[in-house]
């Protein structure tokens, strides 16, 4: 007799039937599972919650510290023998995973560092494409349902490998651990090296970074930051989008998502592994299969109601995978897959067929690609030396993962000498005579006195 327990994912895990469809790239779209839109969107409450931080400051986070988080606030900003005392009391073996991860990590984002460029296009012109680090930075790391310690590594390390000179980080306060944020997470702010540390959770904390806050009772100001990062909820991506302009953003790094794309010799305990291993973040967590074999969806199904039972969060998983953004999703053949994978364009992709490697290199749209049975998502989250904060919602279509130069700036330098600004000056003034600019040819002709350009 089957597991009573399974039916509720076997049930709740949708499908999608694409076989023997033409769609156009609206339609296909449009027939992915995605997220309900509630009655109310975010950015209303979200636009509220910025704009009295922005105005009020301090008064504000208290009183959204003790609405949200039920924790009554002197000051955010978290005491230098608090984080001390975190690293001092870290459990070992946690010390030492997150070592390894750092290691990995700044292997990884070093590497990313872009050289600077330079080109003569003609004697005596020089341009040069250099890489400056933004001068101040908000790190942003989620707390609520579970502790990301990971999301610390991955915020810092390739900051530090920018070579940005003030880091700030924030995370929720927690109400068992004093108003602060969880001590692993302290923990590991200290090992990196971070003592700008707020118990500031949600977009509170994204609105503190941006507009910054005055000095009061005797705590330094925060001033405000050039670029926010990190990963969050609705709330933290939308007010991530809401400032972009104000500063800048790595991405709407949102509620996470997986990808499974996967042939008929696929593993369907590894599938479904890491199916639930995403949906274990949080209720609204998507989980989606994508595979030309109903066979292979069939047994997936049966077990991720097994795995779902036997997990130790398995409201939360089975909450996942039965919501709308949830399901498995069946396809005529690979190439259909891949176009399907393209179009979601998922936070984690991965890749479960018999040439992993190539299907992975025919993605275009992806926040990170993992190839084969060997290169779950968790890796990645932890120790792959990749990077986790990662665009959601299908945003990765247009946006990056965080890496290095999230927080550095291409900037050009141009030198000409006089011979060589003379040798170009006939299509300058031709051009701005063009766009009836004269002023701008007039400043080349200064230059030149006497000359009857």
């Amino acid at each position: 007799m089957e597991n009573a327990a399974a039916a509720p994912a076997r049930e709740g895990f949708r499908t999608i039937d694409l076989r023997g469809l033409s769609l156009s790239r609206r339609e296909l779209k449009r027939a992915l599972p995605r997220p309900l839109v509630g009655d109310h969107p975010p950015e209303e409450a979200v636009g509220r919650i910025l704009e009295d931080v922005r105005s009020r400051g301090l008064p504000a986070l208290r009183e959204l510290a003790r609405r949200f988080d039920g924790v009554e606030q002197d000051h955010p900003r978290v005491p230098a023998d608090v984080l001390r005392s975190a690293l001092e009391n870290l459990d070992p073996q946690v010390r030492a995973a997150l070592d390894e991860a750092i290691t990995r990590a700044r292997l990884f984002a070093a590497a990313q560092v872009p050289a600077e460029v330079e080109v003569s296009p003609a004697p005596g012109a020089r341009l040069v494409s250099r890489w400056v680090p933004v001068d101040r930075v908000g790190l942003y790391v989620p707390g609520g349902l579970a502790v990301y310690p990971s999301s610390v590594v991955m915020n810092v390390v390739p900051a530090q490998a920018a070579g940005v000179p003030s880091i700030a980080l924030a995370s929720p306060p927690q109400k068992e651990w004093g108003g602060w944020p969880h001590p692993v997470i302290l923990a590991a702010a200290a090992l990196l090296g971070i003592t700008e540390v707020y118990a500031i959770g949600g977009a509170q904390a994204v609105a503190a970074f941006a507009y910054g806050l005055e000095e009061a009772d005797g705590h330094p100001p925060l001033e405000p930051v050039d670029v926010v990062t990190g990963p969050g909820n609705v709330f933290v991506a939308t007010a991530k989008r809401l400032v972009r302009g104000v500063v800048g953003i790595d991405s709407e790094a949102g509620t996470t998502e997986i990808a499974v794309l996967a042939d008929a010799g696929a593993d369907p305990v590894l599938v479904a592994a890491d199916l639930v291993s995403q949906a274990e973040h949080d209720p609204q967590a998507a989980s989606v299969l994508v595979t030309d074999s109903p066979a292979l969806a069939d047994a997936v199904r049966i077990e991720l109601g097994r795995q779902a039972d036997a997990t130790r969060h398995r409201e939360r998983v089975l909450t996942a995978l039965s919501g709308p953004q949830s399901g498995v999703i069946l396809v005529d053949h690979l190439d259909a897959g891949l176009e399907v994978c393209n179009a979601y364009a998922a936070e984690h992709l991965e890749i479960h067929t018999a040439d992993a490697a190539a299907a992975a290199a025919r993605v275009r749209n992806a926040g990170a690609v993992f190839v084969g049975p060997y290169s779950p998502v968790s890796l990645g989250d932890y120790c792959a030396g990749s990077n986790h904060v990662l665009p959601t919602g299908g945003t990765a279509s247009f946006a990056s993962g965080l890496n290095t130069t999230t927080f550095l700036r291409a900037q050009q330098v141009v030198e000409y000498s006089r011979s060589a600004l003379q040798d170009v000056s006939a299509p300058i003034l031709a051009l701005s005579e063009a766009e009836n600019l004269p002023a701008h040819g007039d400043a080349v002709r200064a230059r030149f006195p006497g000359n009857n350009h």
